[in-house]
C-alpha cells in the first residue's frame, strides 16, 4: 500500500500562492491516479484536482480551473498542487489520495495522506 505524506500548507493572503506536495513511500505512483481533495469545517470532502501518473492526464474542479495546477515529478515520486490566485473560499484541509482510476469520488481512493491546512485571509 502506498503511504502518502503531504506538505506545503500554511497561511496566505487572498491573491497569493501556495504549493502543496504529496510524496509517496512504500511503492511508486505507477498505474495510479493521484487526486487532491479538500474539506472545510462543516462541509463534505470536495474534489479539487487529479492526475493520472502514467500518461499525465489531469482533471480539475470548476472552482479551481485556471487557478490551480496539478503536476508530477517522476524522479521524486511526488505530486504537486500549485495554487494561485487563492481566495478565502479555498480555506480547507487539503488531502492527497491515490487509487486505480481518475475519478472525483473519494470512496474510490484507497490511500490517503494526513492532510495539510491551507488558510487564506481576506
Amino acid at each position: 500500500q502506498v503511504q502518502l505524506i503531504e506538505s506545503g500548507g500554511g497561511l496566505v493572503q487572498a491573491g497569493g500562492s501556495l504549493r502543496l506536495s504529496c510524496a509517496a513511500s512504500g511503492r511508486t505512483f505507477s498505474n495510479y491516479a493521484v487526486a487532491w481533495f479538500r474539506q472545510a469545517p462543516g462541509k463534505e470532502r470536495e474534489f479539487v484536482a487529479a492526475i493520472y501518473w502514467s500518461h499525465g492526464g489531469t482533471y480539475y474542479a470548476d472552482s479551481v480551473q485556471g487557478r490551480f495546477i496539478v503536476s508530477r515529478d517522476n524522479a521524486k515520486n511526488t505530486v504537486y498542487l500549485q495554487m494561485n490566485s487563492l481566495e478565502p473560499e479555498d480555506t480547507a484541509v487539503y488531502f492527497c489520495a491515490c487509487g486505480p482510476a481518475l475519478t472525483t469520488t473519494p470512496n474510490l481512493f484507497h490511500s490517503w495522506g494526513q492532510g495539510t491546512q491551507v488558510t487564506v485571509s481576506s
